[in-house]
């Protein structure tokens, strides 16, 4: 039997483990990145941990989120990351280069490579060959030591791509179709392969939209085989030596397979408050927009920006509408800018920001009251904006330039009058990617050598081995798909504060109720309930960090995300599955209580757990984990059961783990 691309890659790259769906498998990493929102923890473990030089063939540190620096701490973090990849040994990309996916895409995604990233987008470079995968920042820092990175094996699912995209259709939806046919949950515990003759019509920018919003579905990752679009694009960013030919057997074998026809598709756009809520834009015309954003590390390349300059040339956008570009990439503003298309959009009424991924996670271009924001990026959860109550729509550059030309959303199909004759300015790639030369500090010319803390920067808290007897209250009970957003918001006022575990704490899932941070504190210990896909979202591991601090001791839910139950075990908590009845059954404020010796059970491999409620009645509870999960979990997290072991003179390493 034949294997797919995946398995190839990982088959090549495993170091424990047997490749059979649901086992749990260890992989070398060979690249790891990380940005300035979760590198700083990420650095802070790294030197807990007792490392002192980065193991991994490349590491890469981007500062994108807090670029605007808002506050003396945003700079500080920055001056910290700055030193620890001088000190480490990584490559350091300036605040303002661009977002970590777009400019890792630009220089050093490499086809075969692996990718392990503190960031839940790191799946972008698959689009050219490279299996990367979004995590914990704890795990990213062993990875950087050495260590294996441990992860159940996917099924690998085979999406035959077939025809090509007609005018006005783009990647952009291809990935909202695989949302709207598989939902936000559709994907998780998969790898997407995709394979077909309508792969050979895509270019690499086209792909890497694809796998970049694939993280939306709940995928592991997301990859597309090389072919001669992977070498011409690797080409002209001058790395055509870093190409390598990768394809599956013809006799591979997948978990699934489904079939998109590329012709039959038509302009998507994503409606208010979720990236499945997917729908042809020309059942939502007419809808008054009062922003339109293109950027974001999906549609922010200079071929996505592109059409949309081209589309402006010569008109004006309406002047009750407002229209931002952010680009992915410093490089691909500057491009834009010498060949004259950033005045042309200038000219048209364009506001043209910094390359960040600010606006995404509601820092900068934060939306109106009562209005409606069209934006190119991967996520429209809502309040995610950085405005609570707020009406985002997710679409191509196409769509949304549309929409800022006409002041509504439109079908780009049906704006014959406004833009002329003129045909779909489709994917365009230069000739060769030049630009931003001066904004990477490589680690051969590292500004710093010792590590530089602000008074904002603290400690990795450290969590005690699992108790034998876990109770207290249901300090919350909340609905499906609560994402890390939820639990730890990203507006500016309160990301500053992710080198402070302590004051972050305070803004624990306030967005579901702003009473829980104290209530936590002034317990005794506690549980989260929640339904399906808990902890879907961003791979911010202070989502489990902050709870783990006020006290929380596990969480009940229905199902969870991948990145969030891996952080939950990496912090000590305890992941406890159980079903819609019992969820239904349970009420915020409820006692509960593990009857079991928790910390014999956890370790034996029990997997059935009995959950004592209100001395009144009984459910069985399920902990899916590994023998190494178990154990990271007794041992109160992935710290402090790497300092155990130290102490206990094993001799064990990140890499032993």
């Amino acid at each position: 039997m034949g294997q797919t691309l995946t398995e190839k890659i990982l088959d090549d790259h495993l170091v424990e483990g047997e490749l059979e769906t649901g086992e749990e498998i260890g992989i070398e990493i060979d690249q790891v990145l990380t940005q300035d929102t979760t590198g700083t923890l990420v650095w802070l473990q790294f030197e807990a941990l007792g490392l002192d030089e980065v193991q991994t063939e490349l590491a890469a540190q981007y500062c994108d989120h807090q670029t605007y620096q808002f506050d003396f701490k945003n700079t500080d973090d920055h001056r910290f990351l700055r030193s620890a990849a001088g000190t480490f040994g990584a490559y350091f990309s300036r605040p303002g280069n661009g977002i970590c996916h777009n400019v890792h895409k630009e220089n050093f995604a490499a086809p075969g490579k692996t990718l392990l990233g503190s960031d839940s987008h790191t799946p972008t470079p698959g689009g050219l060959g490279q299996l990367a995968i979004g995590s914990g920042g704890l795990d990213v820092a062993v990875a950087m030591g050495g260590g294996a990175y441990y992860i159940d094996m996917p099924e690998v699912v085979n999406v035959r791509l077939e025809g090509e995209l007609p005018e006005w259709a783009t990647a952009k939806d291809v990935i909202l179709e695989m949302l709207r046919r598989l939902s936000v949950k559709g994907g998780v515990n998969k790898i997407f392969e995709y394979t077909g003759p309508g792969v050979e019509s895509l270019s690499v920018p086209e792909r890497t939209t694809i796998t970049n919003m694939g993280t939306e579905l709940g995928a592991t990752s997301s990859i597309f085989p090389t072919d001669e679009k992977t070498e011409d694009y690797l080409a002209r960013q001058g790395r055509e030596d870093e190409y390598v030919e990768l394809q599956p057997d013809e006799d591979a074998e997948y978990d699934d397979q489904l079939t998109i026809d590329l012709s039959d598709l038509e302009p998507l756009i994503a409606e208010p408050s979720m990236p499945d809520n997917v729908v042809p834009v020309s059942e939502v015309e007419g809808v008054d927009v009062d922003q339109v954003m293109i950027g974001s590390c999906t549609n922010g390349g200079y071929e996505d920006i592109l059409p949309a300059a081209k589309m402006l040339e010569g008109r004006s956008i309406q002047p009750d509408t407002e229209m931002i570009v952010a680009p992915g990439s410093k490089k691909a503003s500057e491009m834009l800018a010498r060949e004259g298309w950033t005045a042309e959009m200038m000219a048209a009424g364009v506001n043209y920001s910094e390359a960040t991924c600010g606006a995404c996670i509601g820092i900068g271009h934060v939306p109106g009251s009562d209005s409606v924001s069209l934006r190119t990026f991967n996520r429209n959860f809502e309040g995610r904006s950085g405005i609570e109550d707020d009406n985002v729509y997710l679409c191509s550059p196409e769509v949304a330039t549309a929409a800022a030309i006409k002041g509504e959303i439109v079908d780009p199909r049906n704006l014959a009058d406004e833009l002329g004759d003129m045909e779909a300015p489709g994917f365009e790639l230069p000739d060769q990617y030049e630009g931003a030369e001066n904004d990477i500090i490589t680690p051969d010319d590292p500004v710093d050598d010792d590590l530089v803390k602000g008074p904002n920067i603290g400690d990795v808290p450290l969590k005690d081995e699992l108790d034998a007897e876990l109770e207290g209250e249901a300090l919350l009970k909340m609905e499906d798909n609560i994402t890390t957003d939820h639990i730890i918001p990203a507006t500016q006022d309160i990301l500053m504060y992710r080198s402070n575990i302590p004051k972050l704490s305070e803004f624990t899932l306030s967005r579901v109720d702003d009473t829980f941070a104290q209530r936590a504190l002034d317990s005794d210990g506690g549980f989260l309930v929640a339904g399906e896909n808990y902890g879907q979202g961003s791979s911010r591991e202070h989502a489990a960090l902050c709870p783990m601090y006020l006290g929380i001791e596990g969480v009940l839910a229905q199902s969870f995300a991948r990145i969030h139950k891996a952080n939950l075990f990496n912090f000590g908590l305890l992941p406890l599955e159980i079903d819609e009845a019992d969820y239904a059954n349970i009420e915020q404020g409820d006692d509960i209580e593990i009857v079991d010796d928790v910390a014999e059970a956890v370790r034996s491999g029990q997997e059935e757990f009995t959950v004592r409620v209100n001395d009144d009645w009984e459910l069985t509870a399920t902990l899916d984990a590994s023998e190494r999960e178990r154990e990271i979990l007794a041992d109160g997290g992935k710290l402090s059961h790497t300092k155990k072991q130290a102490d206990s003179g094993s001799g064990a390493t990140p890499a032993d783990d």
